[in-house]
Formats: C-alpha cells, structure tokens, sequence
C-alpha cells in the first residue's frame, strides 16, 4: 500500500494521513474481542482517571492481538515509508483509549501535545516520540461520539511556540490561540486509520453516543529520536528525512 506523492504532500500540509477500513478482518475483529472482554471484566471504574490520562487496559498493552494491528497489516509498511531512509524504534506496546458513553464522569482532554507538560507527569519531564497511529476498533462515526478532534496544519504552528515561547518545564502545553479551537473531528468506521504527527495538536470530548468509541493507538519512535527529541520539538521534520526535501522544495 504504496503513499501517493499527494498523500506525502498532504501529510506535510496537514501532519495527518487518513487510510479509510485498512485494518479489516480477524486483525480488528481479534483486538476488538479483546478489549471488549476486557472492559466487561477488568474495568475498574476507580481508576477512570488513570485510565484515561495513560491507557485502558494496560495489563494487556503488549498483547499478540494488539499489536498485531500494527505489524500484521499495512501500518508498519505506511510508517516505514513516511520515515524513509530513516528507520523507527521496535513498536512493542499498544495504548487502548476509549470514551466512554453519556453518563461516565470521564475527564475531557484538552488540546494537548502529547509527553509534554502533560498533567499526570512532572513538568520537566518529557515523553515525546515521532509519530502516532490509530486504530478505531469500534464506535460511533459522529463527531459528537468521543472522537479525536486534531488541528489540521497545527505541527508548524506548535513548532513556531516551542522555538520561540516555551521552555521544558513550562506547564502550558500549547498556546492560546491553538487552545481555543475545536479541531477536526475524526469522523471515522471501525477499521479507520489515522497516522498523526507528533507535534498535531488533538484533543478528545465527551462521547453522547449510547456505544464506547475505542482506539488502539501506537507511538512510534525515530530511532535516533531520544538524541533528536529537543531538536524535533522547533524543526518538524528533523526526523522525516525525505519528507525534509520534500517539504523544503515546496517552499522555494
């Protein structure tokens, strides 16, 4: 499943890519299984908090089904291609996030960039990676469901603040004008797949469908990416090397 020269460009206009039902079949179907008797099971309604701000389902975040969303489909080949010659760090847990339905007391995400400033972490301390995938495993497609909402564009806006208004340790995670927008819902069926640079600024809402939306995210890492962390919060595609070029020939 080859990136188009249009999907590339897209990628660097909007730092998202957007593959409709490329995880199809057992893959999804195993995951989804997984899950679903997990939050039927395991879910402890004390740890909402916790579940949301990390992971749900966390004892089960390097699960064969899990990942093989990830290196049994088309994800790891379409990574593969956006970091081009560069290559990525082994990918060997899952994060599960779902919104629950009306009537849970779970917290809302504001827009946020993710392992930075983040509430549950110390403000010096920093989780960052190069690249995120998801998965939608099951869920309403309305932009009212819990869905992701993502600013289009906002990498080169958020690269700007880190170069000029920020400094680690800061709390703020992204600057006004970023946190007042809503964003673009990820209006998306089962089996959808969202690739989202790191430095897109995303949050999630509150989720009024009658149904749970889950997701099965991977953050993915450049390989070099914990000497090159500093540097690809203030240059977007440090870590995109033909990308880079790509991106460069567009501004000349």
């Amino acid at each position: 499943m080859s990136l188009s020269e249009s999907e590339r460009r897209r990628f660097i206009d909007d730092g998202v890519l957007i593959r409709r039902r490329a995880v199809r079949g057992p893959l999804r179907t195993r995951a989804t299984v997984l899950v679903d008797h997990w939050l039927r099971d395991a879910y402890d309604p004390q740890q909402l908090t916790a579940y949301t701000n990390r992971s749900f389902a966390p004892e089960l975040e390097d699960h064969p089904d899990l990942l093989a969303l990830y290196h049994d489909g088309p994800l790891a080949d379409l990574v593969g291609q956006l970091l081009h010659p560069a290559t990525c760090a082994p990918v060997s847990r899952a994060q599960i996030q779902v919104r629950l339905p009306d009537g849970a007391e779970q917290p809302v995400k504001a827009m946020h960039i993710d392992g930075v400033s983040c509430p549950h972490l110390e403000p010096s301390d920093l989780r960052t990676f190069t690249l995120i995938v998801g998965v939608v495993l099951s869920g309403s497609a309305t932009d009212d469901a819990g869905a992701l909402h993502y600013v289009p564009g906002g990498h080169h806006r958020m690269a700007r603040y880190f170069a000029e208004d920020w400094t680690l340790g800061q709390t703020a995670q992204t600057p006004d004008d970023v946190d007042a927008q809503d964003g673009t819902a990820f209006t998306a069926e089962p089996g959808d797949v969202i690739v989202m640079h790191h430095l897109v600024p995303h949050r999630v809402g509150l989720n009024h469908s009658p149904e749970p939306r889950v997701m099965a995210y991977f953050r993915v890492s450049h390989a070099q990416h914990p000497d090159l962390a500093l540097r690809a919060l203030t240059d977007p595609w440090l870590e995109y090397p033909a990308l880079a070029d790509l991106a460069r020939a567009e501004t000349v």
